[in-house]
């Protein structure tokens, strides 16, 4: 019948979510218990690890409230996917007002761009200034090794600065243009010179220990603020487009949650007739 077509669309929409939420739980559980897992695997296998379990559920009471018309599951489902809705409302609107300032800096003669901590958002600064959180995020930075690159580039001077850097190698990997260091080769190889007493207080936090460099620097603060600020930019867009895909789901689903009532009547009732609908 034509008015079972929701059921059956709700049903084939989540058997896809359900067998997506399945790597997604998978890969998070795989993160956090392999042995050789760093502060990077750990910090991303618990939003994996609840993202899937939540897709999992939801979908698992979408599928089987859909095929075997269940009624109170369907109430389940259609309760968790309004709840969704105003989540990622408040989220997207939370993404756009807290990525909307702060930018790289151009540097005179260089092929990279510099960042400021104080150009971007109080809450983002914060969020990543914090002692609690920057820690994680140093300890995952010198896990990950993101300044090996241009030690393994040896480049000269001019191949240096001819070259482009990403907001984190830029903030992490070398000291501030400002100190006018002496380049050493190698990428992270700098001698220090005198300088001004009013020089970029990083200047001091600067070490060619391969372990320090300028991860306690606000350059590098500002570096993993730019690629926060650039990803949740790129989250908030792709959030509008799934937004309104389920904002459609949910509409379907309130189709089939009516089916569900309308089969419940009728099974109790004996018939359209004896239910009212005749």
């Amino acid at each position: 019948m034509a008015f079972r077509l929701s059921n059956n669309v709700i049903g084939a929409l989540n058997l896809v979510t359900l067998l997506l939420s399945a790597p997604i739980l998978g890969g998070g559980i795989w993160m956090a218990t392999r042995g050789d897992g760093g502060e990077c695997d750990r910090h991303l296998s618990s939003p994996a690890i609840a993202l899937g379990a939540v897709l999992m559920a939801v979908s698992l009471a979408g599928l089987v409230g859909a095929c075997c018309r269940v009624t109170w599951l369907l109430w389940v489902y259609l309760l968790s996917m309004f709840a969704l809705i105003v989540a990622l409302l408040g989220f997207t609107a939370f993404a756009f007002a807290v990525t909307n300032r702060g930018a790289g800096e151009a540097v005179s003669g260089r092929g990279y761009k510099e960042y400021r901590l104080g150009d971007y958002s109080t809450w983002l600064q914060r969020h990543v200034g914090s002692s609690k959180n920057w820690e994680k995020i140093r300890s995952c930075l010198a896990g990950a090794d993101v300044c090996r690159s241009l030690q393994d580039r040896n480049e000269t001077w001019a191949q240096f600065v001819a070259d482009g850097l990403s907001p984190v190698q830029s903030g992490c990997c070398k000291p501030p243009t400002s100190c006018n260091f002496t380049y050493g080769g190698g990428g992270t190889r700098w001698g220090k010179t005198a300088r001004p007493g009013s020089a970029d207080p990083d200047c001091d936090e600067w070490s060619n220990d391969a372990d320090e460099l300028c991860y306690g620097c606000r350059s590098c603060k500002a570096g993993v603020v730019a690629v926060l600020k650039r990803d949740w930019k790129r989250v908030a867009i792709v959030n509008v487009v799934f937004l309104a895909f389920i904002v459609v789901v949910y509409s379907v689903g309130c189709c089939a949650f009516k089916n569900s009532r309308r089969d419940s009547v009728y099974r109790r009732g004996g018939g359209w007739k004896q239910a009212g609908y005749a």
